[in-house]
């Protein structure tokens, strides 16, 4: 038997509390209705600083949406705008690179040009490739 470090067993001990939540907290999204799965994503957005005042945000979202779950206001005045979509997947089931163009698309038809795409599951490497083909600069985590 070695001994460990208690130091070290602290932190091991932190990093198991934050995989069960992490891992508790995406199988809940998963869980969860769509339409709550976007209001949570807009909602942190918005904890996050993002769309402040009621009044400078808005949640769209539904099967009419045209691509866009939320749009908040980056400025005071609402000049500078941020779309957001949000898609509940399943694991394994992954964003393709039709999604990216589907929300670059609706954000080209609504002359903006900051969008956040928030998943449950992954980026597929198309995927990956389209944010950085209509948006140099974007990527995905």
């Amino acid at each position: 038997m070695t001994d460990i470090d208690p130091i070290e067993q602290i932190e091991s001990g932190i990093n198991r509390i934050h995989s069960d939540a992490d891992d508790g907290l995406l199988r809940r999204l998963r869980e969860s209705r769509p339409d709550f799965f976007a209001q949570a994503v807009v909602g942190l957005l918005l904890k996050m600083g993002y769309g402040r005042a009621e009044q400078r945000r808005k949640r769209i979202g539904g099967s009419n949406d045209g691509g866009v779950d939320g749009v908040l206001d980056q400025d005071a005045l609402g000049l500078d705008r941020i779309y957001v979509q949000a898609k509940r997947y399943a694991d394994g089931n992954t964003v393709g690179r039709e999604a990216i163009q589907a929300f670059a698309g609706a954000l080209d038809g609504v002359g903006v040009s900051r969008g956040v795409f928030v998943t449950t599951s992954a980026f597929t490497s198309g995927a990956r490739l389209m944010c950085w083909l209509f948006r140099p600069g974007w990527e995905s985590r």
